[in-house]
C-alpha cells in the first residue's frame, strides 16, 4: 500500500480501508475475537504495547503470528521460563574467530515480539524486556542499539496456575497500553474452529500493510483533532478511579486508582478507534470503547470489592454510567 497521501483526510480513509482489509485477512485464521483484534491493531497503530490475558489454547500465539503476516512484519516469540536470562532476550557480546567482541542480537530485535507467559520469568528478565519497550532500544556494554521500527510487544499471561509465577508490579503493568481479555469462543465459533483446524486446508494470509505504512499511520493517529469535552471525559474517568476524591464508588471499592498515563492512552486509543471506524475525530463513545482495556490493569480493588464480587470491569462500567457528559 505504501504511497504518499495528499492530505490527512486521504490518509484517514486509507487507514479505515486497511483496517477492514486486515480484519478480512485475520478472519481467515482467527474465528471471532473481534474486540481482541480491534484492540491489538489499535495498540499497534498507537505505537504502544498490549498485555493479553487468556487460558491456554485460545490461539494467542496464532493471533499474533497472523497479524504479523498481514502487516508484513518480522515476528519473534519468546517463551518465558524461570531460568530465562536478560541476555536471552536482548542479546550479548561474544568473541568472534579473530577474538574481537561482536554483538549478537537477541529475539527482541523484531517488529512484533510475543512475550509468552511473561509472569513465569524473574523480575530481572522482565525488566530487560520492559526497558526495551520503554526506550525502543537496548544498551549492551555501553553501546546503544536501536530496535527495528515499528516495534510492538504483545505479552501474554495465563490467569490460572499462578504458583511459582512472578506477577508484574503495577509500575511495570502501566507500560502496557491495553490489558486485553481473551474469552472462550461461542459454541458456533468453536464448531468452525474445530472443522477448520482438523482439515488439510492451507490458508494464505495476504500482506495488507508494510512497516512504512504503519509508521505513517502511527503519526496520523497523533494528529487527529479531538474536542475538549472528549479529553475532559477521559481525564474525569481516570480521576474517578482514584480514592480520596468525590467518587463514592472509588472510595468504597478501590485501593488505588489510575495515573495520568491512563488518560493519555484513553485519548490516543479513542483517536485510533475513531479512524478505523471511518470517523475523522473521536467522540466520548470512542473513549468508552477502549476504557476498560486501558483501566483494567491500572486500578486495584480493595478487600470490600473482592468480598462483594465486584470485578474491575464492573467497577469501570459503573464509573462510566455515573459520569455525565
Amino acid at each position: 500500500m505504501t504511497k504518499n497521501f495528499a492530505n490527512d483526510v486521504e490518509a484517514a480513509d486509507a487507514l479505515a480501508q486497511a483496517y477492514k482489509n486486515l480484519k478480512t485477512e485475520i478472519a481467515k485464521v482467527i474465528v471471532g475475537q473481534d474486540d481482541v483484534v480491534r484492540l491489538t491493531l489499535t495498540a499497534i497503530f498507537c505505537h504502544s504495547h498490549a498485555l493479553l490475558i487468556g487460558v491456554p489454547g485460545l490461539a494467542k500465539t496464532l493471533l499474533v503470528q497472523t497479524i504479523s503476516q498481514a502487516l508484513d512484519l518480522q515476528f519473534k516469540r519468546i517463551q518465558f521460563t524461570p531460568d530465562l536470562m536478560p541476555s536471552d532476550i536482548v542479546g550479548a557480546e561474544t568473541l568472534d574467530k579473530e577474538r574481537n567482541f561482536q554483538f549478537v542480537k537477541g529475539p527482541v530485535f523484531a517488529n512484533i515480539v510475543l512475550a509468552d507467559e511473561i509472569n513465569r520469568t524473574p523480575p530481572k528478565t522482565q525488566a530487560a524486556l520492559l526497558e526495551a519497550m520503554q526506550e525502543n532500544a537496548v544498551t549492551i556494554a555501553g553501546n546503544r542499539y536501536g530496535l527495528p521500527q515499528p516495534f510492538f510487544v504483545l505479552a501474554t499471561q495465563n490467569p490460572i496456575e499462578q504458583e511459582g509465577t512472578y506477577p508484574l508490579p503495577e509500575a511495570q503493568l502501566d507500560r502496557f497500553m491495553f490489558n486485553i481479555f481473551l474469552d472462550y469462543p461461542t459454541y458456533e465459533q468453536e464448531l468452525k474452529i474445530v472443522k477448520g483446524t482438523t482439515a488439510d486446508d492451507v490458508v494464505t494470509v495476504n500482506k495488507i500493510l508494510s512497516a512504512e505504512d504503519i509508521i505513517t499511520f502511527q503519526h496520523l493517529v497523533r494528529r487527529v483533532p479531538i474536542a475538549d469535552n472528549v479529553v475532559e471525559y477521559a481525564v474525569k474517568l481516570a480521576t474517578a478511579t482514584r480514592p480520596g476524591n468525590s467518587s463514592v464508588l472509588a472510595n468504597n471499592f478501590l485501593e488505588w486508582g489510575a495515573g495520568p498515563r491512563a488518560s493519555q492512552y484513553m485519548v490516543l486509543g479513542a483517536k485510533c478507534n475513531a479512524l478505523i471506524q471511518g470517523k475523522y475525530s473521536p467522540d466520548i463513545e470512542d473513549v468508552q470503547a477502549v476504557a476498560k482495556s486501558v483501566l483494567r490493569h491500572r486500578i486495584v480493588r480493595n478487600f470490600k470489592a473482592e468480598a462483594e464480587g465486584e470485578s474491575v470491569d464492573q467497577l469501570v462500567s459503573k464509573l462510566m454510567e455515573q459520569l455525565k457528559y
